[in-house]
């Protein structure tokens, strides 16, 4: 049996089609279903059982054993305030899991986020050593909380009190199938494949930091199906453990992923910059892009998209289409 959680959002579902794809059915989802659909990104796949997450403290004491948990659960918004919800769900109930994942001896792979590297100028070097980490300082309570439990397993594994296999992976600007029910959460991909397919104009911020034009802010933009693809391939090596970026390594801006759109549907893009709000000025990334030297050191190659390719494969095999559903 291999549980994942957050089974039912937009990277936990399309680690179950992988698994599925594998011939894996064997699976046990924990997730809630929301009121957003969620349920249409898991109603193509095959597993075991659907448990709510909130039952993680019932749950756990029936479990003696698992192939592997891919611990996906969170609350993934950057703008929450809410920092009891946060401090449960993303901070204690990951904790849960890998103390159960260490006691019954499951490889253990979890969502930690880019978010952690705060502004970036410490840069984006995956090193997990203490004094590295307590370096970076994360600009909003998701990112603290994906960075506080970095700090924590790393000193738990030194220790010696880790789960057989362990990898906690800084997920950059991920885009891609099964995201539909994220909101404003969204990407840009989904959020504007349809304007510029109608020929609607779209906006981008202006840049408000001197050295960056308009639109050409730098982001690490990663298709979803390659973090899957790293995510199987860890399932693969046991012999992998530690905390990995999961980037392209390639930074790209804003601009170019419209084009990328406008290629993939044959379709011109108009865009109007628009001035960036004075209140998320402060704490704005103008770049990210993974270091992905220590993942490919642990030998995992992996291949991935461009933004083109990925943007093309996104855009013509499911936001294009009637089912876009993954």
């Amino acid at each position: 049996m291999i549980i994942v959680t957050g089974a039912t959002g937009f990277i936990g579902s399309n680690i179950v089609a992988d698994l599925n794809a594998r011939g894996r059915t064997d699976l046990l989802l924990v997730d809630d279903l929301g009121t957003h659909g969620k349920w249409k990104n898991v109603a193509k796949r095959r597993f075991l059982d659907i448990v709510d997450y909130r039952q993680i403290d019932g749950l756990l004491p029936k479990l003696s054993k698992a192939d592997a948990v891919f611990h996906m659960g969170a609350n993934s918004s950057t703008t929450s305030t809410d920092g009891d919800e946060i401090l449960r769900v993303n901070l204690r109930a990951t904790m849960a899991w890998w103390q159960w994942c260490t006691h019954s001896g499951t490889p253990f792979i979890y969502a930690s986020s880019a978010a952690t590297y705060g502004d970036g100028q410490e840069g984006f070097d995956d090193n997990q050593a203490p004094e590295a980490l307590d370096q970076l300082a994360p600009l909003n309570l998701y990112g603290w909380s994906k960075h506080q439990f970095d700090k924590w397993a790393v000193e738990r594994a030194a220790e010696g009190k880790a789960p057989p296999q362990w990898a906690g992976l800084k997920f950059f600007n991920v885009y891609g199938p099964n995201e539909y029910h994220k909101g404003d959460m969204k990407s840009l991909v989904a959020k504007n494949t349809e304007l510029i397919a109608r020929g609607e104009t779209i906006r981008l911020f202006k840049s408000h930091k001197e050295g960056y034009a308009d639109g050409a802010q730098l982001r690490d933009f990663v298709y979803v199906k390659d973090c899957c693809a790293v995510m199987m391939w860890l399932l693969d090596h046991r012999e992998a453990s530690g905390v990995f970026n999961l980037g392209t390594g390639q930074a790209r801006s804003f601009v170019d992923l419209m084009q990328a759109i406008g290629s993939a549907l044959n379709k011109p893009v108009n865009i109007e910059y628009v001035d960036m709000p004075e209140s998320i000025r402060p704490n704005y990334q103008y770049f990210t892009e993974a270091k992905m030297g220590k993942l490919r050191a642990a030998g995992c190659d992996a291949a991935f998209h461009s933004l083109e390719q990925g943007v093309s494969d996104y855009v013509g095999q499911y936001l294009t289409r009637a089912d876009v559903y993954r």
